[in-house]
This record gives C-alpha cells, structure tokens and sequence, in this order.
C-alpha cells in the first residue's frame, strides 16, 4: 500500500469530513495536491486500460495501475465494454475494485468517476434499449422522457457509474448528417423540453442522495448538428446572432431550467476556431454570461485533433500535443477524454512559467466539488448482489413499449387502410430487408429482449390469419454500426429476391413492406474509414425497385419505414395507401409496430423534423426566414412531410381559439385558449402545437417558431380546453444591437396540429 503519511492527520480529516462545507473540503484537499495530482484529475482512460489492468494471461491485474496511476485519475471511460463486454454485476465488481484501488492505494484516496455513453440505454450488456432519441422526440413527452432517463440513470448507478454522456441537444438541420437519429430533431424549443426532460431525468435535484442519479452532459457544444456539407465534424459557419438565437438556444435553456452539471464541447470548428480551443464560447458565454458552474468535458481524442489525428479530423490550430493542451486546458476544457494523450503536457507549461497554476486549481476544484457531491468519498461502492438486472428488465420492457408505441408516427392512411383487421380468413405478406433484422441504431447496447416486426405480426396475428415472408432485397451485407466496413448489396442476387418477394405477395391480401435504412447507411462517421453521412436521401440499393414491383401487384400496400434521418420517399408517399415512420423503435419494435398495424394502439407521433423531396431541397426546416423559399423552377419548395405532422385513427377538431389579452403591456405574460375535441371513432392522443411569428422586426425573424405544445388524450366525443402562456423570453430574440429582448409589435400567435399552414388559426398579439 502506498505511504499516505506526508500530510498532516487534522488536515486529512478536513476534507474526508463530512460535516464541513463541500467548499471547504475542496479547497483543503486542494492545498494537499502536488501538481502531478491535480493533472491526473483532467486525466482519463479508455483504450489504454486494457493494457494497464491485465497480464498477458488476460487477466485483471493492478500491478502496473500503481506505477501508472499511482497519482490517482479524474474518470475511467466506459467500464461497461471491458473484455468484450460485461454484465451488469461484473461491471459492478470491477468497478468497486479499481475504486477501492483509488481510495486505498494512492496518497489521497480521491474516488474516480466512471462514465458511460447512455444515448437511449446505456451501451452496454443487458440493458433495455428504448427509442433512439429522434424516435422519443417524435412522442413530444417530455414527461416519458424524463421517466425514461430517470430509469436508465437508476441502471447506470447500479452497476458503479456516475456520469451519462447523454443527452444530444445539437438542432439538426440537415439530414445528410449521419447522426440525426441521436439528436431531438431541428427545432431549438422541442430540443430544449425534452432536453431539460432529460436531464431531470439523470440528475433529479443533482443532491444525488439515493445513488440512484447521474450527472447529465449536455452535447456537442456548440452547433455541431448542422455541419458543412452534411459531413460529420464539419465546419459551423454562422452568425453569432444565428448561433445564439438557435443552436446555443437549447444549452442555455437547460442548464437554466435543469442544472446540467457537465457538458461536451464539440469536434467542429466555429469562425475558425475550434470548439475545444474556443476561448469566448467555453469561458465568455458558457461560464461569464450564463454562469455555468459544472465542467466540460472534451470529446474522444478532441483535444489531439486541435494538433492532428490524421484518421479524424486535423485542425491544425496547434504545432503539436503540448500545444494542443494548452489551448484547451487555457479554452476551459477541464477534463480530457477518453485517454490521456495531450494534458500530461499541462505540467510543462506550469513549471516553464507558461501557465499559472491557478488555471490547473480552476478546472480541477469542480471535478473535486462533484465527486463530494455523488457521495463518493463516503460511498465509493456499489453493491454487485443488489443488482437485480432479471427482474429490472422485466419491468422495463413495458415503458420502452409505451416509448415505441408513442414514437411510430402515422404519414398516409388513404382508403384507411390501418389499422389492419385481425380477424377473418387472409393472408398477409411481410417482405422487406428489415422486416427480420435487429434495428438499434447507433450508441445502442445488448438488449435481452427484441421482437422483429415479422416476428411481431406473427404473434400479434388471429388464428385464420396466414404470415407470409419474403425478405425483397438487401441494404448491406450483414454488418453493424460499430464496423467499418459497409459491404453493398449484389444486386444480381436482390433481383432474384425482388421476384421471390414478388411471388410471396402475389398470394396476400394485404403487404407490409419494411424498408428504410440500417445501421450502417447511416451513423457517426468517427473516422476517415467509418463513414455514416450521405450524399443521398434516397432509399438505399434496390429497395425503389423492390416498392414498385410490390405496388404494381395491385394488393394493398403499407409501407413501415425504419431509419436514422428522414428518407426520400416521393415515390412511395404517391403510391401507398398507408406509411409508418418508426425511426428505431429500441428492444420492443416489433411488438409497437403489431400493435399500431392491428389497431391495438392508435399512433400520435409528430414528425421532430421534416422530409425533404431530395438532398437538393435541403435545408428545408420549417422555422426559415421569409427570403429563403421563393420556390424552385419546375419543382415544389415545400416539404414532402412538415414538422409537427402526424396523423391518427381518429380525428381532432380545434376551435374556439382565442387570445386573454388581445394587447398586453412589454414585460407581462399573455395566454392563449383552444378547445380539442376527438371528433373521430377511437380514442386517441393529439399534440397541439403553438407557434409564433414576430410581424416587423429590427432583425429578420423566422415565419414561425415553436414556442409551446401539450399532448392531450381523449376518448371519442370528449372535448377539453387547453391553455398556453406566451412568457416574454418566449417572444424574445437577439437583436439588431445583439441584446436578448422582446421589440413591443404585434405578433402572430398560431395554434394547430402541425407547423403546416392549414393546420394553424392564426390570432394577432400587440405588445406595446
């Protein structure tokens, strides 16, 4: 065991006092740190673990963790994925021994903190996986959100993690981009809510008193989900009025709202500056004007890219890895992840005289502040025979049931063709590439549970209903999200399975198709061999080819689309009776979309972004400025389907739209009635949407943003009224002198099912 008898007994006592202040316990520990400490705590591990926790046997051994780590370290990255992959217990019981080994065997016995992606699960064996994040915006929940990230916080706990790096707050704004599906979509107002929901989830009161909460990192910041060319990690050229009244929008929110405790810069590059080197957006706004008290994080491998990371990104902002680290560590990146590569150089700088020690004590005193607050010096175990992962599973499966059922949203139901009778004498042909295919999506763990769509049509099935299947056509050759390479289908072999598919369906009643892309047509492109963005919104391979020979049987046709970005489907929007976007539902897929096809649940979701006709019609984002869509010569400028859009089994009517206050007085609130009334046969949910447009501005205004919506349940016949309050900062922009204000004008207050025209009464608001 490592001597701890160079510090004074009284002094010790201090910070592992419990009933002093937490203050007082970081500045005493603190005072005690060599700088060789200090610098372990910006310090992290992930690829390198391997080599420093086993022998050549493979074997887990701490030999060369004390010669290595022996000034102890700020976090170790994704425990989860050691060997290939651990249960739930066995991650707890490694955790509670490299723990103990921080705690008993440096000189100050400061915990580590474990992290773990947890985009929709955490990525891990034996957790339940729910919809991907584009798919749970699609819900407009913030309630399930929160219950959601709540339950997977509860699960990442358990097994000796502290830290989600979840969730993604980027707006998304064009699809091309390869991670759409783990964004909220493109709209800064939904983003925010369930952003906010989210983190309520992880964090709760942040008091973190019942070890069943983690800290929450809000990512990627900043505007990283609207990259040059689609392409990932692409440079953000905006405005800063454009990046404040958008793409910061939905951080600033959240951390005001919810206290989000750490947050991830981002890989791109604003104006020229990289994020993790970006001095007035990680210092200036983050920390001075919004008065963030948490730490940042850097991305994998960012603080290396700012120098050069060949197969990544090469910023080229600094002369080599030394360098690199002082523009983050100066930047107020606190932590660098997931393997220490650059901040070993911070002690360099300190002892040339380059950089005061007190930049080092700034960004370690917070990383201290938090692992007080988890309770980590008084509780740094987790109990491994308490982790009951049979019966926690079990349980789960019916709220990520209730999240896939709220995400499969309704786009075409002509001739009402859904929901499917599941009674008579019929056949019913289930063709498709992803109709028998695990569908996850990116960031995704092991689930112990999951029902393929024709797995869940056969179960969900009557007894005189006959299941055919024909699998049509491939996307890829096999493959998965984390490999990198994506093999093409043989498309002399597809036109083989395309008239095999054909003859399957020759003998149905009634075809579902389940198209859409996979895992690997699109997803995070990491490095210069692991691609994910696309030229292309096209279905990808001989799918088109597959929809039409299906379509010119003449049978009825639904179309059950499963993807990671919006898809062009013009010819299948023209030429199906019914369309279910599904996006990626998680473990319980099939089951939700059993369910929504035979009528047992009605769907509601609304699209969190719009489709575009094609890759040309981008960026076609609902809340655009009033000169940006004159139209295009001999095509159509609008969206092939609209933000908020989604249909049901039964039908809504709002009426009685009416203003409190026709004219308010600059500062005060205003709010808005509408009476929803289920007009239809079933009952069912409806999203009703509020939006608003400032007429005459000092800047240009979008014609419309979201600024409130409520999702009401009501049986057949019922009618409720619902309320919306406009709050100033609800009407407020930056302006023509870059000042956060509302502009005293009259403003047009929209309510409606979708951000569509059609959809929306308009009323008029003065402020004066």
């Amino acid at each position: 065991m490592i001597e701890k008898a160079t510090i004074k007994s009284e002094q010790v006592q201090d910070y592992l006092n419990p009933d002093i202040s937490i203050n007082e316990r970081v500045e005493n520990l603190l005072s005690l740190m060599t700088l060789d400490e200090k610098i372990a705590q910006m310090s992290c591990i992930w690829n390198i673990k391997k080599e420093i926790m086993q022998n050549e046997k493979e074997e887990l051994d701490l030999t060369r963790y004390k010669e290595v780590l022996k000034d102890g370290l700020g976090q170790i990255a994704r425990l989860s994925d050691t060997a290939g992959g651990l249960e739930p217990k066995a991650m707890a019981e490694l955790a509670n021994t490299l723990q103990k080994f921080f705690v008993e065997e440096t000189r100050l016995g400061i915990p580590v903190i474990f992290h773990e992606e947890c985009l929709h699960g955490i990525a891990a064996k034996s957790a339940t996986s729910y919809p991907q994040p584009i798919g749970l915006a699609s819900t407009f929940n913030p309630e399930l959100i929160e219950n959601i990230y709540s339950t997977i916080a509860e699960d990442v706990r358990s097994r000796g993690a502290q830290q989600a790096l979840t969730p993604v707050v980027d707006i998304v704004r064009d699809p091309r981009w390869g991670r759409v599906e783990e964004t909220f979509g493109e709209d800064p107002y939904l983003v925010a809510q369930l952003g906010i929901a989210a983190v309520k989830g992880f964090q709760g009161d942040a008091k973190f008193n019942d070890n069943k909460k983690v800290i929450a990192t809000l990512k990627h910041f900043a505007a990283h989900g609207n990259p040059e060319s689609g392409s990932n990690c692409g440079p953000a050229n905006y405005s800063e009025r454009e990046l404040r009244d958008y793409y910061l929008y939905p951080f600033k929110e959240v951390l005001d709202k919810a206290d989000a405790i750490s947050v991830m810069a981002s890989y791109n590059e604003i104006d020229g500056i990289p994020s993790h080197a970006n001095h007035w957006l990680l210092r200036d706004i983050l920390r001075k004007e919004w008065g963030f008290k948490g730490f940042v994080v850097s991305d994998y491998f960012a603080i290396t890219e700012l120098n050069e990371k060949e197969e990544t990104v090469s910023h080229k902002v600094a002369m080599d890895k030394k360098e690199a680290a002082y523009l983050a560590a100066k930047a107020g990146v606190n932590i660098e992840l997931p393997d220490y590569d650059c901040y070993p150089f911070l002690k360099e700088f300190v002892e040339e005289g380059a950089l005061d020690v007190s930049v080092i004590d700034e960004l370690v005193s917070v990383m201290l502040e938090y692992k007080f607050k988890l309770g980590l010096f008084e509780n740094p175990y987790v109990d491994p025979e308490a982790v009951n992962n049979a019966q926690r599973l079990e349980n789960e499966r019916k709220l990520a049931l209730q999240a896939a059922r709220e995400t499969i949203t309704l786009l075409k139901n002509d001739n009402q063709i859904l929901p499917l009778k599941n009674s008579g004498s019929k056949k019913i042909a289930v063709i498709g590439p992803n109709a028998d295919r695990t569908l996850l999506g990116g960031y995704s763990g092991q689930p112990k549970y999951y029902t393929t769509v024709l797995e869940g049509i056969k179960i969900k099935a009557g007894d005189g209903i006959e299941i055919l299947y024909s699998e049509g056509c491939k996307i890829t050759l096999g493959g998965s999200w984390d490999e990198d390479i994506v093999t093409p289908p043989d498309f002399e072999e597809d036109k083989k399975l395309i008239a095999e598919a054909v003859k399957t369906a020759e003998q149905a009643d009634e075809i579902v198709l389940v198209i859409g892309g996979n895992e690997q047509t699109s997803r995070e492109a990491w490095n210069k061999d692991h691609m994910g963005d696309r030229p292309s919104l096209d279905l990808y391979g001989s799918q088109n080819e597959l929809v039409q020979k299906i379509v010119e049987i003449g049978k009825p046709v639904v179309v059950v689309l499963f993807n990671g970005r919006p898809k062009s489907i013009n010819y299948i929007k023209d030429n199906v009776d019914g369309i279910l976007e599904c996006w990626y539902l998680g473990q319980e897929s099939g089951v939700a979309v059993a369910d929504v096809i035979f009528g047992d649940y009605n769907p509601a979701g609304k699209l969190p972004i719009s489709f575009p006709h094609s890759s040309g019609h981008i960026p076609c984002h609902y809340n655009y400025k009033p000169s940006s869509r004159r139209g295009y010569l001999f095509d159509d400028i609008n969206p092939l389907y609209s933000f908020g859009y989604g249909l049901s089994y039964t039908s809504f009517n709002i009426s009685d739209v009416k203003l409190e206050k026709s004219e308010i007085k600059k500062g005060t609130d205003a709010k808005v009635s509408c009476v929803i009334e289920n007009t239809g046969p079933l009952a069912g949910s409806e999203v009703v949407q509020m939006y608003i447009h400032d007429v005459v501005s000092s800047v240009t205004r979008p014609v419309k943003e979201l600024k409130g919506f409520k999702k009401i349940f009501l049986e057949a016949g019922d009618s409720t009224t619902l309320e919306f309050t406009i709050s100033p900062d609800l009407l407020a922009f930056t302006n023509i002198n870059k000042e956060f204000v509302v502009e005293p004008g009259e403003f047009e207050i929209m309510i409606g099912t979708s951000s569509r025209d059609e959809e929306l009464t308009k009323l008029k608001l003065t402020i004066v």
